[in-house]
């Protein structure tokens, strides 16, 4: 345990900080299983709106620095072929 109270205090905002962490990634996680299962089902009309609401988590994952855009636009881009490829399966 930490005796300097600077310490004290980034040990506490660390804590703070990895907890906002993981709910964001938990419920970016949860978005992604909700299109997933859409695209399972095959319904076209619900897979594009949870679609959407997958991008935006995506990038706000980002402006928060949890994710590296690379990896955003990566995983957004492969999101989005397959919903293309669901769409022009119906």
């Amino acid at each position: 345990m930490a005796n300097i109270k600077s310490a004290k205090k980034r040990i506490k905002i660390t804590a703070v900080k990895t907890e906002r962490n993981t709910m964001i990634k938990s419920a970016l996680k949860t978005k992604v299983k909700k299109f997933e299962t859409a695209l399972v089902t095959g319904d076209v009309a619900e897979a594009k709106v949870t679609y959407a609401s997958v991008v935006k988590a995506l990038d706000m994952a980002v402006t928060k620095g949890i994710l590296h855009i690379n990896k955003a636009a990566r995983r957004k881009s492969r999101l989005a072929a397959r919903l293309n490829a669901l769409s022009l399966a119906a």
